[in-house]
């Protein structure tokens, strides 16, 4: 949606860059994990191609026009870094020109409404409920505001590992045993869960159905440990997943949408090694904080056709949701030679040491470069139904 300017009248119309909202933090257990990629993001988006506008939104949700500095936003010492409020919070209006689109204000107590200008897309860097589960999608799409990733659905989809693997088994993709617990299921019979959840066999994972980053999962591996890891995934949501674990290697793989009519693009698949030390899994302190906890292996050590078929099945698993932007599907090798899958991520982790940028990088697409193609397809495809 580039726009036309001159400097004077009469003189020839010069192209104005892009005004990219970058939008950040959160109402999420992952904030900080959504700041973290928001340093990445700032540190590598070209400034000489866009024009960047910072805005986080706090835990309790007000929109702020904060800092463009990355080290703002970064980890420091283990600190977790967090957006916190202002009195000039940001809010969306109606497009100054009358035409689709928004502009943003500044809205302070006692002071008329300023305005920031136009935003031609939004990078949505959001993390888990509030931001990457069709609910800041919808807004979105209600402003006529383009934007960067999966749409409402997918992005619904993609956020609950339940309905998640309902639509991938209609799909003809290989899941896993799981249960779910909803919360009138633990409210009224705890009983009945837990024995459903022991007849799946052990070790188990028990997750929050609808958050990420390895928030609120536990593994079990008798029948007296299930309670206490329901009940620690519901302080994260009300709605447990849980999984019987799989014997095999964990392979991921970045998508990344076609241009235009094209099919999904798919990075090499890259496979995560846990380093000796503290972590006996792929946990959150592993993923943010201790760089030295896992090693990405990319392309993975796997015969060519299954190779191949793990890019195919992880673009399957893309247009399976109806997936836009970018997604990280991960999959379980097993030693008989199936590729289980276990999840998709419509907004997967995206700091410059992420597991979805370091694929593409070993795929020949750099980190501002993606972000770039990124930005691209967002302004390419149109609001609405499509």
């Amino acid at each position: 949606m580039t726009t036309l300017t001159t400097d004077t009248p009469g003189t020839p119309a010069r192209p104005v860059k892009p005004r990219v909202l970058v939008l950040f933090g959160g109402r999420s257990s992952e904030h900080a994990v959504s700041c973290v990629t928001a340093a990445g993001v700032l540190e590598a988006i070209d400034r000489t191609r866009y024009d960047v506008v910072p805005v986080g939104i706090t835990r309790s949700g007000q929109w702020s026009l904060v800092s463009a500095d990355p080290s703002a936003w970064s980890l420091r010492s283990d600190v977790l870094p967090e957006v916190t409020a202002t009195e000039h919070a940001v809010v969306m209006g109606s497009a100054v020109d009358g035409g689709t689109g928004q502009e943003l204000l500044i809205a302070a107590p006692g002071s008329v409404p300023q305005s920031l200008g136009g935003v031609d897309v939004v990078l949505p860097l959001l993390h888990g409920p509030f931001g990457e589960d069709g609910t800041l999608q919808g807004m979105l799409e209600m402003a006529d505001m383009r934007y960067v990733g999966a749409g409402v659905l997918a992005s619904a989809v993609g956020m609950d590992k339940h309905y998640m693997k309902v639509v991938f088994e209609a799909a003809g993709l290989d899941v896993g045993p799981y249960d779910v617990v909803t919360d009138r299921q633990w409210r009224t019979d705890r009983d009945a869960a837990v024995r459903r959840a022991a007849a799946l066999g052990f070790p188990l994972f028990v997750k929050p159905a609808r958050a990420g980053s390895s928030m609120g999962i536990t593994r079990v591996d008798d029948v007296q440990g299930i309670p206490a890891a329901i009940e620690a995934a519901r302080v994260f949501d009300p709605k447990v997943i849980i999984e019987a674990g799989i014997d095999g290697r964990e392979i991921e793989v970045a998508v990344l949408q076609g241009r235009g009519l094209d099919a999904p693009r798919t990075s090499l698949p890259g496979e995560i090694a846990m380093q000796p030390g503290d972590h006996a899994w792929y946990d959150f302190e592993a993923k943010y904080v201790d760089g030295a906890a896992a090693e990405l292996t990319c392309p993975a050590d796997l015969p060519t056709d299954v190779i191949d078929r793990v890019r195919l099945l992880a673009a399957d698993a893309f247009d399976a949701i109806g997936g836009e932007g970018l997604s990280r599907v991960d999959f379980f090798y097993t030693t008989d030679g199936r590729l289980v899958i276990n999840e998709i991520n419509t907004m997967p982790g995206f700091t410059p040491i992420s597991m979805y940028p370091q694929m593409w990088a070993k795929s020949g697409l750099g980190y501002t470069e993606l972000i770039d193609e990124l930005i691209g397809l967002a302004l390419e495809r149109g609001t609405g139904l499509r």
